[in-house]
């Protein structure tokens, strides 16, 4: 008998990566929900699941959570730009739609894995661990502390884990389409930086080009989501690569990989909320999750890098 697993925001840049790695999983139906406001139909071609446009706390859909008709749920949809200010509208979507998974699979029982962020830590100093320093610096990064903090209440009401997964400076196949939704600027970095220099443009950072992300590649992402179908027991999770490099060296392996040379210009930094430094501390991830990443920033950026280079849009194929 199949499993069936729910995927809301399953046309976006990760969750059509984690339909992709499930579609491959043998007896597995994979759902996915989208109002594709920000997702894009084309990160779906290849990938074998039903798609259904609705948004993520449509009555209906909640009655089938409510019914037990899902084996798991991944929720992924959310407002992921952080300039986004309309702080109802950011916690509308994000926070209580959460609030509204997490009360219909408390009747079925069902396990949620759902999407946090690193931008719940602000500018607290790194490396960032889960319970200590979330000072989000923005409305982004609070709905998604305040969905941590709904999940924590849930935890002893709900027979399954519910397992939430601070994603850090995500990367890899699938983002594409951010270039045309949204002007690139919710696109990863490294994204953004590639484009730039193939339109032979100059790069430019914010002054002067040391701030430092824990940059994490896609299939690690999706592996750790994998592996939260696994977990024992509810928690927050960070996702990282757990080392924290420079815009800088983002620049240099570009350069290297690309074979070509650039002058950098660095401009001021008009965002009052950047975080300057972030690092994952994995413990929590090793002990829920019994994961760790496997891919370095200059082995995915160079993985990555060749699949741009070679045309490839939509998500990477995985290995479920």
């Amino acid at each position: 008998m199949s499993e069936r697993i729910l995927i809301t925001g399953g046309s976006g840049y990760i969750g059509s990566n984690i339909a992709a790695a499930l579609s491959q999983r043998p007896g597995t139906d994979v759902l996915v929900v989208d109002d594709f406001s920000s997702g894009d139909w084309r990160n779906l071609i290849h990938v074998g699941c039903e798609v259904r446009a609705a948004d993520c706390n449509d009555p209906a859909l909640l009655d089938e959570i409510a019914n037990g008709e899902f084996s798991a749920i991944y929720h992924e949809a959310a407002i992921t730009d952080t300039t986004v200010m309309d702080q109802r509208l950011m916690v509308e979507v994000n926070t209580n739609a959460f609030a509204d998974i997490l009360e219909a699979s408390s009747r079925s029982g069902t396990r949620v894995i759902y999407a946090s962020s690193a931008g719940t830590y602000g500018n607290s100093p790194a490396p960032n661990c889960v319970g200590k320093g979330e000072e989000p610096e923005n409305i982004y990064g609070f709905s998604k502390l305040a969905m941590d903090r709904v999940a924590y209440r849930w935890h002893d009401k709900h027979s399954a884990p519910i397992i939430g997964l601070r994603y850090f400076n995500v990367y890899g196949p699938g983002e594409t389409h951010k270039n045309e939704k949204d002007g690139n600027k919710t696109a990863s970095m490294i994204l953004q930086l590639y484009e730039q220099l193939k339109s032979g443009k100059q790069p430019r950072l914010f002054k002067y080009g040391e701030q430092k992300r824990d940059f994490v590649y896609i299939r690690d992402v999706v592996s750790a989501n994998l592996a939260a179908l696994d977990a024992p027991r509810s928690g927050v999770c960070n996702v990282g690569s757990g080392k924290a490099r420079s815009f800088n060296d983002i620049i240099n392996n570009l350069t290297q990989l690309l074979d070509i040379k650039v002058d950098i210009e660095y401009i001021d930094n008009p965002f009052s909320f950047y975080q300057e430094h972030t690092e994952a501390d994995l413990n929590e991830s090793k002990t829920v999750l019994n994961w760790q990443p496997d891919w370095s920033l200059e082995k995915g950026m160079q993985d990555y890098i060749s699949l741009l280079e070679n045309g490839h849009r939509g998500p990477v194929e995985h290995k479920a």
